[in-house]
C-alpha cells in the first residue's frame, strides 16, 4: 500500500469518508432495520457507550479509527487519516442535516 497514486489515495479517502458517515449517522441517528439500533443504545442507556452513541462528532471518530489504515500509508500518515476521515464525516452530516431555525417567542 505504500505506493498508492494520488489518485488512488483520493478514491480510498472518498471511499472511506462516506463510509465513516454512513455508519456513524445509522448508529447516532437512526433506528436501524427492525429497531435494533434503537433497541441497542436504549440497552446502552446512559453508559459511556450509550452517550457516545448520542454524539455524532464522538462517534465518528470511533468508526474511522478502524478505516485510517485502509487510507493511510504508513502509522504518522493514518493518524492524520483518521481526524480527516471523522472531520469528513462531520461536514457531511452538517452539510445534510436539517437546518436549524429559530423562532421568536410570541408575547
Amino acid at each position: 500500500m505504500a505506493n498508492l497514486t494520488t489518485a488512488e489515495f483520493a478514491v480510498r479517502f472518498a471511499i472511506a469518508a462516506l463510509a465513516v458517515w454512513r455508519l456513524t449517522h445509522l448508529l447516532a441517528l437512526e433506528d436501524g432495520p427492525w429497531d435494533t439500533v434503537a433497541r441497542l443504545r436504549a440497552k446502552l442507556g446512559d453508559s459511556f457507550w450509550g452517550r457516545l452513541m448520542d454524539c455524532f462528532y464522538c462517534l465518528s471518530l470511533w468508526v474511522a479509527a478502524p478505516l485510517a489504515p485502509f487510507v493511510g500509508r504508513g502509522a504518522l500518515e493514518a493518524v492524520f487519516v483518521w481526524l480527516a476521515l471523522s472531520g469528513a464525516a462531520c461536514l457531511l452530516e452538517r452539510a445534510t442535516a436539517a437546518p436549524v431555525t429559530f423562532h421568536q417567542p410570541k408575547e
